[in-house]
């Protein structure tokens, strides 16, 4: 490509192209390499594919190639891997760049299998970590210890949305000799590049927005080259590479990711205010809301009010049966345990993501049996209005 100034949205299609040399310009559609191996006619060529090419799919896939360089881009960060999904691309990172008697400082607010891999995993490997309310960094310092290697969250928790102020959790995590891990997953690059407020490993479920058609499961890591780099051996090791065809379906989806998450993110924006001023809504967590806590900080982590996130929480009663009937009036926002696509989905956190937690750390995280998670979509924000309207009447009974 011409050296000129692009904007990312344009750059973006042309992104990943070319691999280890080969060029993909050509065909219209990056292809699928839904094989197991490359053959090879002699020992040269041997030699020169173990270093240059491709041997066999667990080691190396120009779909997983094409696909990491397009999120490198994306995060703007110097090396990216693909695994098989975001949870393969958070245990493998942390197997690799953490040992026995190391410790971690991790946000309270938290997805509830990322909670389980600090409270369950790690500690059957020697490491130590301390789940906290970063909202208040004074807890974060606090929390740190000599041995400290790593500091952890969300750019917003799931489900709580509560805000990680990067640039501070990064002068926190640096000061002393710490790394900070941020997940992306319920905003991407296109609301924000952590990398570029100071953070050191991005992580992002591609699964999700990413994608975009709630139909391939991936995840990613952007790193230093240094940190890539140590990573590769370990998620050949563990087996945590992303299948061909799945980073093959990624490369299709993530080449409207602008037009989608700027639609959904803007729509998101319309519907949490909408629900803040229904009286049968008790309470919306979404970061453009004057109400919203962190509002302030959002306000400096991200563009604007539209270009937040598609995600939100809202609250309604504990009353089981009316939140049933609620469910079943909607014609639009449909139960799902995913997020990020086309469509509006919700999410029941105490049923599904969260419900293997003890309460009493749900509910430190805010997360009732009335709250809902969930993730806009594309739809005209009227429609979703309106019919979010009508599906909560079933509480004015």
């Amino acid at each position: 490509m011409n050296e000129q100034n692009f904007s990312p949205a344009t750059e973006l299609l042309y992104k990943g192209r070319v691999v280890k040399g080969m060029d993909f310009n050509k065909p219209e559609a990056f292809p699928l390499f839904a094989v197991t191996a490359f053959t090879m006619n002699s020992l040269s060529e041997v030699r020169e594919a173990y270093k240059s090419k491709y041997t066999y799919v667990r080691t190396g896939n120009p779909d997983r190639d094409a696909l990491s360089e397009v999120v490198s881009f994306l995060e703007g960060g110097e090396k990216s891997l693909i695994f098989s999904s975001g949870m393969g691309a958070i245990t493998t990172t942390m197997m690799t760049l953490l040992q026995p008697g190391d410790h971690v400082v991790c946000n309270r607010n938290i997805y509830g299998e990322t909670f389980d891999v600090m409270t369950k995993l790690l500690p059957k490997f020697g490491i130590q970590s301390d789940l906290v309310d970063f909202d208040d960094l004074s807890n974060v310092k606090k929390a740190v210890k000599p041995n400290t290697k790593m500091i952890y969250a969300e750019v917003l928790a799931n489900p709580s949305m509560n805000v990680a102020d990067i640039p501070a959790l990064a002068k926190i995590a640096h000061d002393n000799g710490a790394l900070l891990m941020i997940d992306n997953t319920f905003t991407t690059a296109i609301a924000v590049k952590p990398i570029a407020l100071g953070a050191d490993i991005v992580i992002n479920s591609m699964t999700k927005f990413m994608n975009g058609h709630s139909d391939a499961i991936c995840g990613s890591i952007t790193s230093t080259a240094e940190i890539i780099d140590a990573i590769h051996p370990v998620r050949m090791l563990t087996g945590t590479p992303g299948d061909p065809f799945a980073a093959w379906m990624m490369l299709r989806g993530i080449g409207t990711i602008d037009l989608r998450l700027k639609k959904q993110m803007a729509n998101a924006a319309i519907l949490a205010k909408a629900l803040e001023n229904n009286p049968y809504v008790l309470k919306v967590n979404h970061p453009s809301l004057e109400s919203f806590p962190q509002h302030d900080l959002a306000l400096k982590i991200f563009k604007s009010n539209d270009t937040m996130t598609g995600m939100l929480s809202f609250v309604v009663p504990e009353d089981m049966d009316k939140i049933d009937e609620f469910m079943l009036k909607l014609n639009f926002a449909h139960y799902a345990t995913t997020l990020g696509g086309l469509r509006s989905t919700l999410n029941h956190p105490v049923t599904s993501s969260h419900s293997h937690m003890p309460d009493e750390d749900r509910r430190k995280m805010g997360v009732t049996p009335g709250m809902f998670r969930l993730s806009v979509g594309i739809e005209d924000a009227e429609d979703l209005i309106a019919d979010f309207t009508q599906a909560l009447e079933v509480f004015k009974k």
